[in-house]
């Protein structure tokens, strides 16, 4: 099975359909009129297909298990077709789209079953999927070159090379995906004042992101949130609030990172934690999502 542990709950909706076409008149109004001997078509055949939505994942073997918020299951009739339309929601790391297929077809296969013996001349086709929507395949290609980025690695060890960086590298790394280029690339140590300096110096028209990498733990030498804090225009929680979530999920002491975002006129400003993972997981958690904020902030609508 694909991992999907890096992905993050989000509402996910797919609907797919299906045709089942009979050859006579008889056929439909034998469904419509509830005169078929096995029993009430829709009925059942919704049953069916409500079944083979929660059970998807036992029958497809790289199907991940998952919960099922809501079902729906609808048909109409044109002619001597029946048109067969399945609606799935969840709230889950992973899209609903085959649940939604499976549902669509088990539903066409029990028509067929109920059907075919009053009607030797039924098929189904186009089982396909009509729309999905959720998580970050809607942003997945979405590119962001209009944006640049500073980045600042607050660290005693690396500024005093002690230590190779990896976590500021890795942040230009994963913002090089997204098309956003980093035109400045800052080490500092951990001391407030030249935190702040950097933050002055590099928040403005010609950087849109300003990122630090180090300084958020419990460390008497990690000052980052008490020399960015002070400076924020417009402190934002909830971004940190679902990072440090997201990072809880996965590790227990998550929780005891102390980042803060904001902005600073135009720039937005994140203090992310100093290593590569802890980088890597708050990226994860944020992007592309959070690039977002700059529409708000210019009072663009959605």
């Amino acid at each position: 099975m694909v991992n999907i542990t890096k992905k993050s709950n989000t509402l996910r909706k797919a609907i797919a359909s299906a045709a089942l076409s009979v050859s006579k008149q008889e056929t439909i109004d034998a469904v419509v009129n509830r005169t078929v001997p096995k029993g009430d078509v829709f009925e059942f055949a919704r049953a069916a297909g409500l079944f083979a939505v929660k059970k998807t994942s036992d029958v497809i073997p790289d199907c991940h298990p998952l919960p099922i918020e809501y079902t729906g299951i609808t048909f109409e009739i044109n002619g001597l077709e029946i048109q067969i339309f399945v609606e799935v929601h969840t709230i889950y790391k992973t899209g609903v789209e085959v649940e939604a297929m499976h549902g669509a077809s088990v539903t066409a296969l029990t028509m067929y079953d109920m059907l075919k013996p009053i009607d030797k001349g039924i098929e189904i086709r186009n089982v396909k999927l009509l729309e999905k929507s959720g998580g970050k395949s809607d942003l997945k290609h979405k590119k962001f070159p209009e944006l640049k980025a500073a980045v600042v690695v607050c660290s005693d060890s690396v500024f005093e090379k002690r230590s190779e960086d990896q976590s500021g590298k890795a942040v230009i790394a994963r913002l090089d995906q997204f098309g956003i280029d980093t035109l400045k690339y800052v080490i500092v140590a951990d001391e407030v004042e030249e935190i702040r300096k950097q933050a002055n110096a590099l928040a403005g028209a010609e950087h849109q992101l300003l990122i630090f990498s180090g300084g958020t733990g419990l460390s008497p030498r990690d000052v980052t949130p008490e020399a960015i804090l002070p400076l924020l225009d417009k402190k934002i929680d909830g971004i940190m609030e679902t990072a440090r979530r997201y990072g809880q999920e996965r590790m227990p002491f998550a929780m005891l990172s102390r980042g803060v975002a904001g902005f600073i006129g135009g720039t937005l400003i994140l203090t992310l934690p100093g290593s590569k993972n802890g980088v890597e997981e708050t990226i994860d958690a944020l992007f592309p999502q959070i690039l977002h904020l700059f529409k708000i902030n210019k009072g663009q609508k959605h």
